[in-house]
C-alpha cells in the first residue's frame, strides 16, 4: 500500500482507519479511545488502562449492545475524535460507521488489540495494539 504506513487512511462510512500507534498519539492528544470487545475479552485477553469499555456485541450470542449507542454518545463529547478499538479491527468498522451515524468523527483501530492472524490463525504476534507494546494490562 503507497504512502505513510503510520497515517490515517480514509474510509466508506466513517473517518477513517488508524494504526495503533497513531491511534495511541491521537489518544494522548484528547482523543476518546473506546475499548468495543466484549467484557469477556478484556477479562481474558487484556484490557487498555484508561480506555472506555463500551462492548459492541455482548455474550451470549454476541447479539448488539442495545446501549451502545447512549454509551458512546455520553463518552465521547462533541467536537472529540472517538478511537474504536476491538480484537481485530473488524468489529471496530461497524460501530465506526454507527458512530459515524450518531454524528461522532470515529476511526477504526486497525489490526485491533490482537493483531492480524499468522500463517497458523493465531492473532497476538502480527501487529496489533498489545503486541506493539501500547499500554495494556491483564486483570
Amino acid at each position: 500500500m503507497a504512502g505513510d504506513p503510520l497515517a490515517a487512511r480514509p474510509a466508506q462510512g466513517y473517518a477513517g482507519d488508524v494504526p495503533p500507534q497513531l491511534a495511541y498519539d491521537w489518544w494522548q492528544d484528547g482523543a476518546v479511545l473506546v475499548d468495543i470487545r466484549s467484557d469477556a475479552e478484556r477479562e481474558w485477553v487484556g484490557f487498555v488502562p484508561g480506555a472506555v469499555s463500551l462492548a459492541w456485541k455482548q455474550w451470549p450470542g454476541m447479539v448488539p449492545n442495545p446501549s451502545f449507542d447512549k454509551g458512546l454518545k455520553e463518552a465521547v463529547p462533541p467536537g472529540k475524535k472517538a478511537l474504536l478499538l476491538c480484537r481485530s479491527g473488524v468489529r471496530s468498522i461497524a460501530a465506526a460507521r454507527r458512530a459515524t451515524e450518531l454524528g461522532i468523527e470515529a476511526y477504526n483501530v486497525l489490526e485491533g488489540f490482537e493483531g492480524d492472524p499468522d500463517e497458523n490463525a493465531q492473532r497476538g504476534k502480527r501487529g496489533g495494539w498489545r503486541m506493539l507494546g501500547l499500554p495494556w494490562r491483564q486483570r
